[in-house]
């Protein structure tokens, strides 16, 4: 059977009880995503850097799908939220020279006290898509790194 679409755990990961993401509900188009470990989330300030939430999982989809990173709706709520708002994934982010492939959610403290996240909680949730191209398209490039490599 060939790979179409779907979750790994991403090297260095394996034996730390990574559990690949489940939709919880038959219609579910969000794949639930955990923390890999333990992480406190500081206070939003001027000048903090977002929080990189592990996941201790790659991703894998066709040339002409990506994967979306979402919140929750729960996310908010509970103080955080995604500080790019989406994370967008492209196909060729899986198992790149830099990091495998491994994703990460990026996340900004709203409230006034440290957020608490324990490994297995629930952090987001992946959906996968289709994109189009124009007719003139030309791009050519190739990945040659992880997280934020496409503008370097």
């Amino acid at each position: 059977m060939s790979k179409v679409r779907g979750f790994e755990i991403a090297k260095g990961w394996e034996d730390k009880d990574i559990h690949l993401p489940k939709r919880s509900t038959k219609n579910s188009a969000g794949y639930d995503v955990e923390a890999a470990e333990d992480v406190v989330i500081p206070p939003f300030k001027p000048g903090v850097k977002p929080t990189l939430i592990p996941t201790g999982l790659k991703a894998y989809c066709q040339p002409d799908e990506w994967y979306m990173l979402a919140n929750r709706s729960s996310g908010p709520k509970k103080g955080f939220i995604m500080a790019n708002s989406i994370g967008i994934i492209d196909s060729d982010y899986y198992e790149n020279e830099t990091n495998d492939g491994h994703f990460y959610f990026q996340y900004i403290n709203c409230l006034d006290h440290d957020i608490e996240v324990k490994k297995g909680d629930v952090i987001g949730q992946v959906i996968f898509q289709k994109y189009l191209i124009v007719d003139d398209d030309d791009s050519t490039g190739v990945r040659t790194g992880g997280f934020g490599s496409t503008d370097k």
